[in-house]
């Protein structure tokens, strides 16, 4: 009995330690409300990762469809007329269509990876 109860709570902690804490704030990521506001109306974000509920989907489509790592698609900015510390801040002030690593970097988050999921990406 008593060795039924210790390997059920080693499982336990195995389980508890393969899961990644949250640092922050849980439902926004910490993101820019700027940046979180314009994945939430990405069309892309409402159209197609909605549909995709495994980590392994995801990872396929970071690789088919991430082309560069910045949070605005190139030349999809207006940054006439801005000026102090908004004027050349990349990421920061005036929006534009958000990319596509954005949108999947919020989709991973909400996701929930493991530790195991993380570490086996970053092997690879």
């Amino acid at each position: 009995m008593e060795d039924e109860e210790a390997s059920q709570a080693r499982r336990s902690r195995q389980r508890k330690s393969n899961t990644l804490q949250i640092h922050g704030n849980e439902k926004t990521m910490n993101l820019n409300s700027m940046i979180l506001t314009n994945v939430h109306n990405s069309v892309y974000y409402k159209n197609v990762l909605v549909q995709l509920t495994t980590y392994h989907e995801v990872v396929d489509e970071i690789y088919y469809h991430v082309a560069h790592l910045e949070p605005w698609e190139k030349g999809s900015r207006k940054l006439a007329g801005q000026v102090g510390m908004c004027g050349g801040v990349r990421g920061v002030g005036a929006g534009g269509i958000i990319s596509s690593a954005f949108c999947l970097l919020f989709k991973l988050f909400t996701l929930r990876l493991t530790r195991k999921q993380l570490i086996g990406r970053a092997v690879q």
